[in-house]
């Protein structure tokens, strides 16, 4: 590999663990949705600045393509993502669901109070007693 190609893996590895920090710092991200990303970061900063570690950690897999490794980690943690998203989602609908149907059954007794207001009279005003 050239020196370039090191240098752009750096420079993506250290802007990817830029961003995801500054989301976390300026709360638009939740630290159990960075774990992923940051882990993703950091492994992508160790290959870059240790290329070597790449070339061993292939054949200690037994890949025969280094480049084949960093597809299947990258699809591995995307695969991650996804899956702890569609477990929030799940857990999310749910309670969407939930607040929906209480909402509801609070609105049937609102009306139904509304309208047991209306049919009885009001009650005469008392005096208070010295």
């Amino acid at each position: 590999m050239s020196l370039a190609s090191y240098i752009l893996g750096i420079l993506a590895a250290l802007i990817t663990l830029g961003v995801v920090i500054e989301m976390l710092r300026r709360r638009r991200l939740r630290e159990r949705h960075a774990i992923w990303w940051l882990i993703a970061g950091v492994l992508a900063l160790v290959v870059g600045v240790f290329p070597g570690v790449l070339a061993w950690a292939a054949e200690v897999v037994g890949v025969a393509v280094p480049t084949n490794l960093i597809f299947f980690v990258s699809v591995a943690i995307l695969f991650l993502v996804c899956l702890q998203h569609s477990s929030e989602l799940t857990a999310l609908e749910s309670q969407s669901r939930i607040l929906a149907q209480r909402t509801a059954l609070l609105t049937l007794r609102i009306e139904d109070l509304e309208k047991a207001a209306q049919a009885s009279p009001p009650a005469p005003p008392t005096s208070p007693v010295d």
